[in-house]
């Protein structure tokens, strides 16, 4: 009886953040850029940027969404640290009303927000009323695991096991702090724990004083949350989730001697357990905007000490368009992956021009300058992968997968060209300024061609990629039957000059046919981008062999 009550428990705490995500998720995909409209727009006076998260927070039930997509404003230069900073103040306490909102005794309306959200849900074709749909169904089942939640605490109460881990988690506040700290990294979501604890001192399992100490921990979690979830941006949108994390958490941690007298406290002010979870919930995080508000000039100024922004490097190989704010919101994570695969194309780009001189020179600077342009695509190319990873976290509609994989290939032929220039033709073109090497007049002007060509296949390619127009792959694709037909002629002339006993063809024909080589398989990466849109259409054969006559 005990593991099926224990099993209730933990069922009903999956169901309750598998709820807060959804309401979070169904916001997001519904109101998304109302939000960070709200939040860039409130955010130019401090006072409007702390309304903002408030309201931005309750909405999504999440203050660690809010600080992804503030720290994401931060690190492209739309918001200071200090107005970023008034925004999480203010989505600390808004999550402490949506934890009090949901507290009272609107249980019973589960069955009603299930009932709408679903059908709503099925019969749903926009993406707006997809989102509505998953906030109605999150709301239901936060709702539907309370109350789970409350009938479990109502009967571990009898557990002897249960109150001797209680009591002893009462005994030391530290070990409670810590759990709760833990819990909520883990599930990302200090409303969830918050709610747990209420369902728990509602039941009489926790007393004041344990409350307490779980509430301070899941604050200091859930401050934890955004750092962890920012640490790969850059310094501006670390600086914010470090400035939430040393206020908040700093706070929590002070104040967690002083859980024993702030329990007396809320039980003489409050009768009722639950309402005195909530209350110790929403006192924290409006004492901790009141301490802040006024000292986030100097908070700041020691977060950029901290933290000071990077120094822009020669190749600034930084991405620029990926923004974690919009990672469950598939369609603009995927608008923002496209844009980043552009610019790592118009990198490769670039990188190809500059193997030309380093080709036809074997000049050693700027094979060098070739080698280290690849290492800035290598960087750009694992973003790009990592990011569209995460994006796929989200439910995605089949054609948003589809086009996360078209986005995934294409930036992987990317990384595939920049190899080829790296370790092939940098190679080829270093071996033979070694060796002091000439190619023939003829064999030079046949590279310099098929290089020109590459060029204008790679422009093509990086058109095909963005436009997605028919058309255009339809050209791409077919400058594949040219190319082959131009390395044959290619080779073709190279062998006949072997023939009439060329010195410079004759000393360079390794060089020169590998060179060949590596520029087709090249070309043969860059049209690979034509292969879904005209699959899409029902242009591409499915074979190129011939079929045999018996």
């Amino acid at each position: 009886m005990g593991t099926q009550i224990l099993l209730l428990l933990l069922g009903s705490v999956a169901l309750l953040v598998w709820g807060v995500r959804m309401v979070r998720t169904g916001v997001l995909r519904a109101f998304g850029t109302a939000l960070r409209r709200l939040l860039a727009g409130a955010a130019r006076q401090r006072a409007g940027a702390f309304a903002g998260g408030v309201v931005a927070a309750a909405a999504l039930q999440s203050s660690t969404a809010v600080a992804v997509i503030i720290g994401g404003f931060a690190g492209q230069g739309l918001i200071g640290t200090a107005p970023a900073l008034a925004v999480l103040l203010g989505a600390d306490v808004g999550t402490s009303l949506a934890a009090q909102l949901l507290a009272t005794d609107v249980k019973w309306l589960w069955a009603v927000l299930l009932a709408a959200g679903v059908p709503l849900f099925l019969t749903a074709r926009g993406e707006r009323r997809k989102g509505m749909a998953r906030l109605l169904i999150g709301l239901g089942l936060v709702l539907l695991a309370l109350s789970q939640m409350g009938l479990a605490a109502a009967l571990l109460r009898e557990s002897p096991t249960v109150r001797l881990v209680l009591a002893t988690l009462g005994a030391e506040p530290l070990l409670a702090f810590l759990l709760a700290g833990l819990l909520t990294w883990l599930v990302h979501s200090s409303l969830a724990i918050v709610l747990l604890v209420i369902s728990l001192a509602a039941s009489g399992l926790v007393g004041s004083a344990l409350s307490v100490a779980l509430v301070l921990g899941a604050n200091a979690g859930g401050a934890a949350a955004p750092l962890l979830a920012l640490a790969g941006s850059g310094p501006a949108a670390r600086r914010v989730a470090l400035g939430n994390l040393g206020m908040r958490g700093g706070l929590a941690v002070l104040a967690l001697p002083l859980a024993a007298p702030l329990g007396q406290g809320l039980e003489a002010l409050f009768m009722t357990p639950g309402l005195r979870v909530g209350m110790a919930h929403l006192g924290f995080n409006l004492l901790v905007a009141l301490v802040f508000l006024s000292l986030l000039g100097p908070v700041a100024l020691l977060l950029e000490r901290l933290l000071p922004a990077a120094e822009a490097g020669p190749d600034a190989d930084q991405p620029r368009h990926l923004d974690p704010s919009v990672l469950e919101s598939p369609v603009e994570a995927l608008g923002c992956a496209t844009r980043e695969a552009i610019l790592l194309g118009e990198r490769v780009d670039a990188m190809l021009a500059q193997s030309w001189t380093a080709i036809e020179t074997g000049d050693g600077a700027r094979i060098r300058a070739v080698e280290q342009a690849d290492d800035a695509v290598d960087r750009l190319h694992e973003a790009i992968k990592l990011y569209l990873v995460q994006a796929s976290r989200a439910e995605m509609s089949g054609e948003e997968s589809a086009r996360a994989v078209e986005i995934l290939a294409f930036v992987m032929n990317l990384e595939h060209v920049g190899d080829i220039l790296d370790k092939n033709l940098m190679e080829l073109a270093a071996k033979r300024g070694r060796l002091g090497l000439s190619f023939s007049e003829e064999g030079l002007e046949e590279l310099r061609a098929l290089h020109a060509r590459i060029m204008e296949t790679m422009r093509l390619s990086l058109n095909v990629f963005t436009t997605r127009d028919l058309g255009l792959a339809r050209r791409l694709f077919a400058d594949k039957a040219g190319l082959r037909a131009a390395e044959r002629e290619a080779a073709g002339r190279h062998f006949d000059r072997l023939r009439q006993g060329r010195s410079e063809s004759l000393e360079t024909s390794a060089i020169h046919l590998d060179m060949i080589r590596d520029l087709k398989r090249i070309h043969g990466h860059l049209t690979a981008v034509a292969y879904p849109i005209l699959e899409a259409a029902g242009e591409l054969a499915e074979s190129r062999l011939r079929a045999r006559t018996e």
